[in-house]
């Protein structure tokens, strides 16, 4: 069954919203570098409220957090067009597969600069 198109602004955004519910659900549960990186997430939610980090220390690590997480969704979905477009190994398919990754690399090492920051001051 085909979905129409909502013209109406109100449900066409809940819908959206909902879209998006379902992709993260999704992400979360079937790709375990999410699943990974939401446990280094959740790890960091309980440190911040035990060495009581400032307010904009939270800010800065839930915009890391949220960095990393959003470049690995963006990655995976790279990862599954490529797959689906290409099954088999091919020379260009995985330059493309290895820029998306790095781009998460990149993402990953601001994380843990951050992280460092704000967190090895609290441990020494």
């Amino acid at each position: 069954m085909a979905f129409e198109k909502d013209n109406t602004f109100v449900k066409g955004r809940l819908k959206s919203i909902l879209f998006a519910v379902k992709g993260a659900f999704k992400l979360a549960t079937t790709e375990h570098s999410v699943m990974v990186q939401l446990s280094i997430a959740l790890t960091l939610i309980v440190a911040g409220f035990y060495f009581g980090i400032t307010k904009e220390e939270w800010l800065i690590q839930t915009l890391a957090t949220g960095l990393v997480l959003g470049i690995e969704g963006i990655n995976t979905a790279v990862e599954k067009i490529a797959d689906f477009i290409h099954p088999d190994y091919h020379k260009k398919i995985g330059f493309i597969k290895d820029i998306a990754a790095g781009a998460v690399f990149f993402a990953a090492l601001t994380a843990i600069t951050i992280g460092s920051i704000i967190y090895i001051p609290y441990l020494f």
